[in-house]
């Protein structure tokens, strides 16, 4: 391998924002392991994909959840390139409950998507910590939920302000040889909110969210993978901030404003 080539972790790239993430840094000319935990066919056609870049890439099967699952990754990773250099924390999970349904959520929901959503990433930056060199840098895929306190549910709202708030942490304690970053989109197209929601609430929360956001319009998956990748290339002098990609969703839109 050539030593000039650098080398990434993306968590959760059997699809969506994980996926995208995975093929721009190929773009890039990054090695890749990617994990999945449900769907090895998806995430062997992003190899594939990745491969037909030009660049190495492999996909593992990881809880993140599980501990042991994080350190054969990082292993895996070092003992392939000799290196590493970015960590993109994309995998995470919920539970679709409406806030109002208060007593439809259970103690259980909560443990089992933090476990994913901010144990998870602790587990694989303290891991891949350990390997990375100087102006290496860990990106965090969060929520505005976290934010609004508005999102799929209790649980899932909850994790993602405890991830923002490990974003922060692990910066000041990586400082100055890892850089740690998060990233919050909004409303992001893709298949894994229409199964949540189901069709016609999909396509209604959708609308909302488009007419309120000042772009007039949701974030794609590639919308919120540009942001990660960027947070990860070593010349881009930044460390622990959270980047809401939300198309305006928090600025708003002026009423008077033209559609």
């Amino acid at each position: 391998m050539n030593q000039t080539q650098r080398v990434a972790i993306v968590t959760g790239g059997g699809g969506g924002v994980g996926a995208a993430t995975a093929l721009m840094l190929a773009q890039r000319g990054y090695h890749l392991a990617i994990t999945y935990q449900r769907n090895p066919d998806n995430a062997q056609q992003v190899v594939q994909a990745c491969q037909a870049l030009g660049v190495e890439a492999f996909a593992m099967a990881v809880n993140v959840a599980e501990d042991a699952d994080c350190q054969a990754l990082v292993q895996a990773t070092h003992a392939r390139w000799g290196r590493l250099d970015g960590l993109a924390n994309c995998a995470g999970t919920t539970t679709f409950v409406p806030l109002t349904d208060m007593d439809a959520v259970n103690a259980k929901d909560f443990h089992d998507i933090y476990a994913v959503n901010a144990i998870g990433p602790f587990q694989m930056a303290r891991a891949a910590a350990k390997h990375m060199g100087d102006g290496a840098a860990i990106v965090n895929v969060s929520s505005l939920a976290a934010e609004t306190g508005r999102g799929s549910s209790y649980p899932y709202v909850l994790s993602k302000a405890a991830l923002n708030t490990l974003t922060i942490s692990l910066a000041r304690t990586l400082a100055p040889k890892i850089r740690v970053n998060g990233v919050m989109p909004g409303m992001i197209e893709g298949r894994w909110m229409r199964d949540g929601l189901g069709d016609a609430s999909y396509e209604r929360v959708k609308k909302d969210f488009s007419d309120l956001s000042a772009l007039g319009k949701i974030s794609q998956p590639e919308d919120i993978a540009r942001a990660v990748v960027w947070l990860l290339e070593p010349d881009a002098v930044i460390t622990g901030q959270m980047l809401k990609v939300d198309a305006g969703f928090t600025l708003g839109r002026d009423r008077n404003q033209s559609r």
